[in-house]
Parts: C-alpha cells; structure tokens; sequence
C-alpha cells in the first residue's frame, strides 16, 4: 500500500474499493469513515494492493446505518456481500470491525481448507501452531515470537491443506487487547501498533502491524513441527507438558471452525497432523522466559 498516498487510499474505499491482498485472499474494502482508512494506512502500509475492478475473494463494506440513529449515538454496520452480518456497533469502532468482518469471512467462508482457530510462526520451514480460546495470551505471544526470529503465518485463521498437509496464513495484523498492548510495546519497542479503541465487547484493543517479511512471503505455506495450546498465568514459569496424538487431535478438533463442513476429511487430516507432530500444553508468566524456552523448542532441546 506504499504505492498509494491518503488520498489515493480514500479515493478507492469511497469510490470501487481498495482491493487489499493478504496472503491467498484479495479482499474489496468500500467505506466513507475515516478511521477505517486511518487504520488502513497504519498497519497495512505494506500489504500489496490490486488495481480497482480485479478479482476479490471477499467483499467487505462498513458505513453507518441509514436511520435517524446516525445523528444520536452513531453507529457503524459491517456488510459482506451487501449483506450486514453483525450487530451494530458504536461508530468509534470502525476500524476493529473491519478486522473482526475479515477474520469472519475467513472463517465463514472457506471451504477448500480446514481453518482453525489458532496462531502460527514458521522458523526454518517448520511450523509452530497455537490453537487457543481468547483469554489465553495467544496473540501476546505470537506477537513477541514475530519479533524474535520467527515469520508470522496468522494470529487468528490457520489454513490447513489437508491434502499436502501444510499450513499457510493471510498474514495480517496481530489483535492485542487490553494489558498486552502495552506489553508488547515494552518487550517489541520496534512493534508498529495503531491507536487504541477503547470500550469494545473485547476491552481496549490495538492492531499490530507483522514485520514486512512477513508480509512480503504472506501464503507461503509451512510443514506443521509442533502444536502447542498455550495458557498465561501472572507468575508462573514456563513449562511444557507433553500431549498425546490423541489429546492433540481433540484439541485442534475444539479449534477448527468449519469441521463439520468438511466432515471425514477434517478428521484424517487433523488426525494426520496429530499424528507428525510434537504437541504441547504450555504455560507461561513471562514473555523473555517464553522467547528462551520456544528457542530450545525450535533447536531440539
């Protein structure tokens, strides 16, 4: 999106869209709110864009509803398709809708791969997966990893290939909320995160934008080396504890999205996985304790 000054950027979401590429998808991006071009420019400076009337996986569009609410307590829809699929929320949080639309059409969506709920970094072509539920501190520590020697694949949808039994990712920015906004500002100082939003369903939460090598290898997909369910907890010392294939398979099964659409192939291919792996539960109570222990982790020790 370098190529594109701010009024350029703007011009396109008002006008046929900014076509936004990340990783494998192409995603048209129609608004009038400035803060969502705000947000745009902050952490998407160096995303590749698409020249306008282009082909789109997905077709995302925020504006205000058009009743006489617009004028008291202003409100922002997110449309997919044309068609609204959340409710409303208050017009401030623009910009983390976008994001939390986009993760939803992912989601929702795609059905040629199984997409699970987790993060995943890459080092030396190995894949690292960390299935989680919110609350875990699963983005605080893929977004500390993404700065110490691994690529980021995704913070939020993995994309299995069942078939080649790979992993891949858009490659988009990292949510934070709350206390790991500042967290990753002091551990990462060299982190480009955009302006909190304050009072969402989730808290206060912030985009932090990946490394550009991540960015510029956005897809590029990973053979899974290990699957580790993390958990943060204030004080404790980081630990692993070995999981079983079969305990593996029943946690990606818990974090898959569209399991029950690809029905048996879900099932072999994460039983596959499952399988080719080392996995994990891992807790942790500091983030320069983590960076050592998922160092030893990716040399064998």
């Amino acid at each position: 999106m370098r190529c594109l000054g701010p009024d350029a950027l703007r011009h396109r979401l008002v006008g046929d869209g900014l076509l936004l590429k990340t990783g494998p998808f192409v995603t048209r991006i129609r608004s009038r709110i400035p803060s969502v071009a705000a947000g745009l420019a902050s952490v998407y400076r160096d995303y590749p864009v698409h020249e306008p009337g282009g082909f789109h996986d997905f077709d995302c569009e925020l504006r205000a509803p058009r009743t006489l609410r617009r004028f008291y307590h202003p409100q922002v829809l997110f449309l997919s398709d044309r068609r609204s699929v959340f409710k409303p929320l208050a017009f401030h949080q623009a910009y983390p809708m976008l994001e939390w639309g986009m993760n939803w059409c992912i989601t929702s969506l795609v059905q040629h791969r199984l997409v699970l709920h987790a993060a995943a970094l890459e080092r030396e072509g190995r894949a690292l997966l960390l299935p989680a539920p919110p609350g875990s501190g699963k983005s605080t520590l893929c977004a500390a990893l993404s700065h110490n020697g691994w690529r980021l694949l995704t913070d939020e949808s993995v994309l299995l290939d069942v078939d080649a039994g790979t992993v891949s990712g858009p490659a988009r920015p990292v949510s934070l909320k709350n206390a790991s906004i500042e967290v990753i500002r002091d551990f990462c100082p060299e982190a480009r995160l955009n302006p909190p939003v304050h009072d969402t369903l989730k808290g206060t939460v912030s985009h932090m934008s990946p490394p550009r090598g991540a960015v510029e290898r956005a897809g590029a997909p990973a053979s899974p080396a290990w699957v580790v369910f993390p958990r943060y907890c204030k004080g404790a010392q980081a630990r692993f504890t070995e999981r079983s294939p079969g305990a593996c398979l029943v946690g990606l099964i818990d974090n898959t999205f569209n399991y029950a659409a690809l029905g048996a192939r879900a099932f072999h291919g994460l039983g596959a996985l499952s399988d080719r792996v080392r996995a994990f539960d891992f807790v942790y109570g500091d983030l320069a304790e983590a960076m050592t222990v998922f160092d030893e982790l990716a040399h064998g020790r």
